[in-house]
């Protein structure tokens, strides 16, 4: 897989040779991370496409049973992402209304280290 790199923004960078564009594992993480941070109704051809984590911050207010919903939820998300063959070592954690996951994902070309934060 190759991916266009992108800043913290999520604002596309420009590539002036092939050797800016990401590939492997890193192009494979990136895509997950454009895919976590796109939430639903952000693509105006698709609203219901996008991370519905946002959502379900708006309808809870993040109990036990809640962040463990979040977590798998965000897992299943992740999995559902082209090039990803699992996701491991999930955590979460939640500080106010701030929600913290983190994991590892692993593809046919490595590993990647996940961080992700509604």
């Amino acid at each position: 897989m190759n991916i266009r790199p992108t800043d913290e923004s999520g604002d596309i960078l420009p590539v002036f040779s092939s050797a800016n564009i990401l590939k492997g594992v890193r192009a494979e993480a990136e895509l997950v991370n454009d895919r976590l941070n796109m939430l639903s109704g952000d693509w105006w051809e698709n609203p219901a496409w996008g991370n519905a984590a946002l959502e379900m911050l708006k309808e809870s207010r993040l109990t036990e049973a809640d962040q463990r919903a979040m977590a798998a939820y965000i897992t299943s998300f992740i999995r559902n992402t082209p090039g990803i063959r699992d996701v491991r070592d999930v955590q979460y954690s939640t500080e106010g209304r701030r929600f913290r996951f983190s994991c590892t994902i692993e593809t046919d070309d490595g590993t990647a280290d996940i961080q992700y934060e509604v």
